[in-house]
């Protein structure tokens, strides 16, 4: 009932409705494109620019909108946290959940650009799926814990420093440029910051995304092992903090 819920009021009122799933990511991948591969001159490692910038925009998305839209869940919900009792995890697991409709979307999206660059190859540029790919659901996984987790403890704090709610969005989009989704791990290590980058668990689980569909990437079995740990550290931490204000948090919101 929660994730149709998010579904219709998201779209209810839009001219396009999910439509908008194929929209943001097509113009941000042009966007990026034009200003990060043809301006900056950003190397790709060899891929084709917008099937690079699309898998980094694609998993990068569906982190951000678990971590945005889980932070606001005491907020947006008071009224009926308020009126009946029902476990209150219940509620940001619906919108990790409904995130994978967006997701899965926009996956299919990148599936028909990877067909289409196989028809049409660009000079220079190739890609092939990998072994990695078996573990792709576990990287979904990744994601949505993780998203899941920082978000639950923002939430929290939100109850008390409502000025949080302005800053999360705003550091999401500075953290995006924290990971691989504009650039390979390979350049950050050319410019000698890929060790800030690498602290970043999200670089780890996107290296691994891009390894398993493409061909090109970091992917680690130390990279990948620092994201779990950091993920189920995060989600711990935020589940305990969650159940401990959601006791008390109807008298502060």
């Amino acid at each position: 009932m929660f994730v149709k819920r998010d579904f219709v009021s998201f779209y209810k009122q839009t001219v396009l409705g999910p439509l908008w799933f194929f929209i943001q990511p097509i113009f941000t991948t042009l966007v990026f494109t034009f200003v990060f591969g043809n301006l900056a001159g950003i190397s790709t490692d060899g891929l084709p620019q917008q099937l690079f910038y699309l898998t980094g925009i694609t998993s990068w998305q569906y982190f951000s909108d678990c971590l945005t839209k889980t932070s606001t869940v005491f907020k947006d919900n008071a009224s009926i946290f308020g009126k009946v009792y029902f476990p209150r995890l219940i509620m940001p697991l619906s919108i990790v959940v409904s995130n994978l409709v967006r997701f899965g979307v926009q996956l299919l999206l990148m599936i028909c650009m990877m067909i289409y660059f196989t028809v049409f190859p660009v000079a220079k540029s190739s890609f092939h799926i990998t072994e990695g790919i078996i573990i792709f659901p576990f990287l979904v996984l990744l994601m949505a814990l993780l998203g899941l987790g920082l978000g639950l403890i923002i939430t929290a704090m939100t109850t008390k420093y409502r000025d949080l709610t302005f800053l999360v969005t705003f550091g999401v989009q500075l953290l995006m440029y924290g990971t691989t989704v504009i650039y390979p791990l390979s350049y950050a290590k050319e410019k000698g910051y890929a060790y800030l980058v690498e602290l970043n668990p999200m670089t780890g689980i996107i290296e691994a995304f891009r390894y398993a569909f493409l061909g090109k990437g970091e992917f680690t079995f130390a990279s990948i092992s620092y994201s779990v740990v950091v993920t189920f550290i995060i989600l711990f931490l935020g589940i305990i903090i969650f159940n401990k204000t959601e006791k008390n948090f109807v008298d502060t919101i």
